[in-house]
């Protein structure tokens, strides 16, 4: 079975202002990237609740991270011509524009949501699968190369049974 590749972004926020501030993707050869992004100067939201979440700092994005254009041009040379799934494609989009905006780039890959590459009869075993995946994997949740690895892992469970 081929797996699709698959991007999952991290924020500041949920809300109006939130911005990207991890993105990991599994390709389908099987490798996993992961960055971190250095908020751009205009980036000011931050809420706590969603770093309780992710566990990622203002500080470490500062002096770990990858400036926006950086992230951009990577994503670019790595995805190019692509389709990347997302489960949240609504917010993952979101920010993804808000990356490529910032970084007054051309996005040369797609984004579609993973949910399209399902059945109703997979949609519907979809989250107790990860559930049982995200236990079964023991990985720290809310970062991104974590989440690309438990959500092609739950794919493929999915198609499997």
């Amino acid at each position: 079975m081929e797996l699709p590749a698959i991007i999952d972004l991290e924020a500041s926020g949920f809300g109006r202002g939130s911005y990207p501030i991890e993105v990991g993707v599994k390709l389908q050869d099987g490798s996993i990237h992961a960055l971190l992004i250095k908020p751009a100067n205009s980036w000011q939201h931050w809420d706590e609740s969603a770093q309780a979440i992710h566990g990622i700092s203002r500080e470490q994005l500062n002096a770990q991270g990858k400036n926006v254009r950086e992230v951009a041009i990577f994503l670019n040379e790595l995805c190019a011509g692509q389709t990347l799934y997302s489960d949240a494609w609504s917010f993952d989009s979101s920010w993804l524009g808000r990356l490529f905006d910032e970084a007054e780039i051309v996005q040369r890959f797609k984004l579609d949501t993973l949910m399209r590459l399902l059945n109703e009869n997979e949609l519907a075993r979809w989250s107790d699968t990860k559930d049982a995946m995200a236990k079964e994997l023991a990985l720290d949740l809310h970062r991104a190369a974590n989440d690309v690895q438990l959500l092609s892992e739950t794919f493929k469970k999915v198609k499997q049974s």
